[in-house]
């Protein structure tokens, strides 16, 4: 396998890695090459849960699939959004209409993976969500061009509200991110509260990407009495609001501060010492099981010391290798031909990976799984790099994710 680099779009914003076949082997037409391009956070605010880690990820599922598959060749092209729909979308024309590329992967931007909708039916091009949570992408915005893995906003209001409330911590505040994600985050886990029997005492936006000072926003919190302070924005927002929490004694007071976009790699940049106590929600963590670690064990050494993947992360490797599995059972030419029909393929078959195990992708392109409700372990709790969570509560596959019936996406109602 020989790795190759080259500028994408001509300008150093972007960058492009292609893992090809053999290097004793004959040079493969256009039409016998699946191009893969990853489009993520590369430099802003979601970073740590995108980004160079979500290259790696992607990279691993190609090196295993063509482990298998040597006469299958796999192309992965890497740019980054900035977090802006319009250089995002224009990367995505451009890819399609110059690269060849036949499937987009990651995204981590709900209101760019909206947009990205009416292209990728246009072009009948695949987009497998992994990190753009809003779970309108599969209710009035599903596609059949399109599924959503890893996780969304309802699996994480959901797994979170519920269980809390059960536990006695009935009263909410929010601070919440001033964009699509943001806002359809608060509306699952206010239903989620609700509907358990706990009350939402009041809720405050921010400008996004803009804000890093969040004194006001969790000085209003602490005021209204809450039980819990939900903080829906993620990445460097959520450690910079952690950090200024525990600066206004938030967590000493008794308040449970609940990280809904928390990742593990907030976490590690926490370190124990700050995040002990936290609650956050994931649909994978990396020593959850044997194939979890077995998965961690071969990606370990293509990441840098102490970093260890999220479930936006592991998302990437998942929908890669059923993408490919797919490309493999339809054949390249035909997989490059219509990303309906590869769509439609995947949906037929049974996932399963050491990431998420087994599980299927429903109609609206939902992809199912169970949903993990964690507490940050204490430094005398962990037993080492990356030993960061106990299991509060698991939430099962089948009511992980909103029913279908819930929502709005036609193709899956007719």
């Amino acid at each position: 396998m020989i790795l190759r680099r080259r500028a994408v779009l001509g300008t150093g914003m972007f960058a492009a890695a292609s893992l090809g076949a053999p290097a004793l082997a004959q040079p493969r037409r256009p039409e016998e090459t699946i191009r893969v391009g990853l489009l993520q956070d590369m430099s802003g605010a979601y970073r740590d849960i995108s980004g160079p880690t979500s290259v790696a990820c992607a990279r691993q599922a190609i090196r295993e699939f063509q482990a298998a598959n040597p006469e299958i060749a796999v192309d992965l092209l890497v740019a980054d959004h900035q977090n802006k729909s319009d250089v995002g979308l224009t990367v995505v024309r451009q890819w399609f209409d110059r690269d060849g590329v036949d499937m987009v992967l990651g995204v981590s931007n709900s209101a760019l993976a909206i947009a990205m909708k009416a292209v990728v039916e246009q072009k009948d091009k695949v987009h497998l969500n992994t990190s753009a949570a809003t779970s309108s992408l599969t209710s009035e915005h599903c596609s059949p061009n399109a599924i959503h893995w890893a996780y969304d906003t309802y699996c994480l209001s959901h797994a979170t509200g519920e269980p809390l409330v059960k536990q006695g911590y009935g009263t909410w505040f929010f601070i919440t991110p001033n964009y699509a994600f943001g806002h359809t985050l608060q509306a699952d886990t206010t239903h989620s509260v609700e509907t358990s029997g706990g009350r939402v005492l009041g809720a405050v936006s921010y400008p996004f990407p803009e804000t890093t000072d969040f004194s006001a926003f969790l000085l209003q919190a602490q005021a209204s009495r809450a039980k819990v302070v939900a903080f829906l924005g993620a990445g460097t927002d959520f450690v910079n609001a952690v950090k200024q929490a525990q600066e206004f004694g938030l967590m000493r007071s008794g308040i449970r501060f609940v990280g809904l976009t928390g990742y593990i790699n907030s976490v590690m940049s926490l370190g124990l010492q700050a995040a002990q106590g936290m609650t956050q929600t994931e649909t994978f963590y990396w020593d959850l099981n044997d194939r979890t670690r077995a998965f961690m064990d071969r990606l370990r050494p293509h990441l840098p010391a102490n970093t260890f993947p999220c479930h936006n992360h592991a998302g990437d490797y998942s929908a890669l290798v059923h993408y490919l599995k797919a490309v493999k059972a339809l054949g390249p030419a035909r997989a490059k031909a219509s990303g309906k029909e590869t769509v439609a393929a995947m949906k037929e078959m049974a996932t399963d990976d050491d990431c998420f195990g087994q599980g299927t992708i429903r109609r609206d392109g939902r992809k199912l799984h169970p949903t993990y409700l964690f507490m940050v372990k204490s430094p005398a709790e962990s037993r080492g790099p990356g030993d960061v969570y106990k299991v509060l509560a698991v939430t099962p596959a089948e009511r992980s994710f909103r029913p279908i019936a819930e929502g709005m996406c036609a193709m899956a109602k007719s």
